[in-house]
């Protein structure tokens, strides 16, 4: 099945144009991301730690939020060369994730320079971040196709 994102990809995209994904995050994800990351931070694992922190829970990992933008460049086709993330807010189980990923900057040769907005439920911003990558020429899109 070929996504609205992927499709648009195949029609052509430029600078300006969008692409947005959602994704609700839960326990089950924190753990399945615990196993491959490693990332055994008890911020993410102990409710007591997190309280101690001043949270007001387990707070979800911040690169498993962030990808989601690998969604979106995994959709663009993107070889992605760089990515910065700043972190503003923490992600707590049940929040409601958006990731908006505009293309700011393309140039002839399909290299992209991308900002991403992640922004919860309450429409707060959670994470900023910048993205680098190349999309696909003209044969490796019709391959793709």
């Amino acid at each position: 099945m070929t996504s609205d994102i992927r499709k648009q990809l195949l029609a052509g995209v430029k600078a300006g144009d969008s692409f947005s994904v959602t994704r609700t995050f839960d326990e089950d994800g924190m753990h399945l991301f615990t196993g491959v990351s490693h990332d055994h931070n008890p911020i993410h694992l102990n409710k007591e730690y997190a309280s101690a922190k001043g949270f007001d829970g387990l707070v979800c990992h911040g690169l498993h939020v962030g990808g989601l933008v690998t969604e979106i460049g995994g959709q663009l086709s993107m070889l992605a060369a760089g990515m910065n993330f700043r972190f503003r807010r923490p992600v707590y189980f049940g929040d409601t994730v958006t990731c908006t990923l505009t293309i700011d900057e393309m140039d002839t040769r399909g290299r992209v320079k991308c900002t991403a907005l992640f922004v919860n439920q309450k429409d707060e911003t959670v994470i900023e971040g910048q993205l680098f990558g190349t999309l696909p020429n003209d044969a490796e899109k019709a391959i793709i196709a």
